[in-house]
C-alpha cells in the first residue's frame, strides 16, 4: 500500500507540473524580453496609507501623516518598524509583472484568487490600489496575483510574498527602549533587593554603588548594549493577561540615563518559550522579551567590577616602584640612543642604586605586576593590609596616571588593596610570589 500511495503522490505532482508547463507554453512568443511592466505606476514616497490582510486573516492599517510619519492605526496604535514600512512601500512601487498568465480567467479558484490568501490595499497621491495574492506556482518560484477589480492574472516573484504577508506584530517597531546608545552615561540595576549603579565619564564606566570602584568596561558596555537593543518577542493585548504579568512587584528593574533623561524597564513573571514579561515604565504596553536578560541583571557587583588590579600595562608603564621588607626599588623608562645611534626605550634601576638592566627581565617584572587579577572582593580590608608586605607604585600614560596597590598575606590567602578604593581584592598567592621572584631575578 505504501508503494501505491507514493506512486499516486508522484502522479499528482507530475500532473501539476505538466499543467504548469502547458500553461507556460501558451504564452505569446517574445515574452522573454528583459523589460517587465510594473504592477503599479506609483512612487514609494507618494504612498501614505496601507492596509494588509495577512494569510492568517489579521488586518493591519498604517497611515503616514505630517511630522509624525508612519503609524500603525489599527487594530492598535503603535509606531511601525521603519524597515518594514520601507520594504512595503519600495516593493509596492517597483513590483514587476513576471508574466501575464490569463487576461480574463473563467475561474479564479484555479489560481487561488477567488479568496486571496493575502490582500494589500494602499493609497498613493489620493488614488486607491489593491494587490491580491493567490497560490504559488507548482515550482514555487512565483505567486499568482491580480490588481483589485482587474481581471488579468499575472505572476510576481514568490520571495516578495513575505514582504506583504505580515502580521500586526511583525509590522510594529519592536524596540523596547528609545535611547541614544552612545549618549548613555548612567546605569542602575535593581534585583533581589540589591542595587548597582554605574556612571560614565571621559569614556570610562565607574561603579558608584554599592561601592565606588572601577567597573569592568566590557561587562558594563555589553549590558548596556543588551538593554538598549532589547526587542519585544510579543505584545500582551489582553488586559487580564497583562494583570498577571507580575509587574506590580518587578523581579528586576534596569534604568538607563542620559543627562536628565531616563528610561526604566521593569521585568515581571516568566512567560512562555523562554521569555519574561516586561514594561517600559513610560508606556502602558506590556510585552515579553528574552528571559536571558535576567541573567545579566542578576550579576553581582563583584561580577561587574574591574578584576585587573592595574590599568597600566607593561608597554605603557614609565615608572615602577616596589617596596618590600623595608627596601624600596625604583625603575624608570627613558628614551636613549642605542649602539647604532637610534633612539629606543630602555628601563634602568634608579634606587637603591642606579644600574642598567636587561630589558627582558624588566618586562617579566612589569608583566608580573600589571597582570595581577582579583578572584573576588571583600568589603573590609584585612588588617594585614594596614602594613602591606609589598607595595607597588606604577606610573603610565607618559607619567600622567599613577596607581598604588598594597599586597599582604593572611594565612593561606593573599589580598591586595588599591589606593582610593574601599575593601580589598582577593588574589592568587602565586601572583604575589611571581612579583617577588621577578624582582629577585632582575639582571
Amino acid at each position: 500500500m505504501r508503494g501505491v500511495r507514493s506512486l499516486l503522490i508522484l502522479l499528482v505532482i507530475a500532473v501539476a507540473l505538466g499543467w504548469y508547463v502547458w500553461r507556460d507554453s501558451q504564452r505569446p512568443a517574445g515574452d522573454d524580453g528583459p523589460s517587465r511592466d510594473q504592477v503599479f505606476a506609483v512612487k514609494a514616497e507618494s504612498i501614505d496609507e496601507i492596509a494588509i490582510r495577512s494569510e492568517a486573516g489579521e488586518q493591519t492599517r498604517l497611515q503616514k501623516s505630517g511630522e509624525q510619519g508612519w503609524q500603525i492605526v489599527a487594530p492598535t496604535t503603535a509606531p511601525p518598524d521603519p524597515a518594514e514600512v520601507s520594504g512595503l512601500t519600495s516593493n509596492l512601487a517597483r513590483l514587476e509583472i513576471q508574466r501575464v498568465v490569463d487576461e480574463n480567467p473563467p475561474d479564479l479558484n484555479e489560481y487561488g484568487l477567488a479568496q486571496p490568501r493575502v490582500e494589500v490595499a494602499f493609497k498613493a497621491d489620493g488614488e486607491e490600489h489593491r494587490l491580491l495574492l493567490g497560490s504559488k506556482t507548482p515550482p514555487g518560484t512565483d505567486v499568482y496575483a491580480k490588481r483589485g477589480a482587474d481581471n488579468a492574472v499575472f505572476l510576481i516573484s514568490s520571495y516578495l510574498e513575505s514582504t506583504f504577508n505580515r502580521s500586526t506584530f511583525e509590522l510594529r517597531d519592536k524596540t523596547v527602549l528609545k535611547v541614544e546608545r552612545d549618549k548613555l552615561d548612567a546605569v542602575e540595576l535593581t534585583t533581589g533587593g540589591r542595587t548597582v549603579r554605574f556612571a560614565r565619564a571621559d569614556g570610562e564606566w565607574r561603579m558608584t554603588a554599592p561601592v565606588p570602584a572601577r567597573a569592568d568596561f566590557s561587562a558594563v558596555e555589553g549590558l548596556v548594549s543588551r538593554l538598549s537593543g532589547l526587542q519585544m518577542r510579543s505584545v500582551i493585548e489582553e488586559p487580564a493577561a497583562a494583570r498577571k504579568a507580575g509587574l506590580e512587584k518587578p523581579v528586576a528593574t534596569a534604568r538607563l540615563g542620559s543627562g536628565s533623561s531616563q528610561a526604566t524597564l521593569a521585568f515581571g513573571a516568566p512567560a512562555e518559550d523562554g521569555a519574561v514579561h516586561a514594561r517600559d515604565l513610560s508606556r502602558p504596553v506590556v510585552f515579553t522579551v528574552d528571559a536571558s536578560i535576567l541573567d545579566d541583571l542578576k550579576k553581582t557587583p563583584a561580577d561587574l567590577r574591574q578584576k585587573d588590579l592595574f590599568d597600566a600595562r607593561a608597554f605603557n608603564a614609565t615608572y615602577l616602584e616596589i617596596t618590600q621588607a623595608g627596601q624600596t626599588s625604583t625603575f624608570q623608562k627613558a628614551r636613549v640612543k642605542n649602539a647604532e645611534g637610534q633612539e629606543e626605550d630602555r628601563w634602568k634601576q634608579t634606587a637603591p642604586q642606579e644600574r642598567e638592566l636587561e630589558q627582558a627581565s624588566v618586562d617579566r617584572l612589569l608583566s608580573a605586576v600589571t597582570g595581577v587579577r582579583a578572584s573576588g572582593f571583600v568589603d573590609a580590608a584585612p588588617k594585614a593590609l594596614a602594613a602591606p608586605s609589598l607595595s607597588v607604585v606604577v606610573r603610565f600614560d607618559e607619567g600622567k596616571k599613577e596607581e598604588r596597590v598594597g599586597f599582604a598575606r593572611t594565612g593561606t590567602e593573599a589580598f591586595a588593596a588599591r589606593a582610593g578604593e574601599p575593601g580589598a581584592a582577593r588574589i592568587e598567592p602565586d601572583a604575589l610570589e611571581a612579583i617577588t621572584k621577578a624582582l629577585q631575578e632582575l639582571k
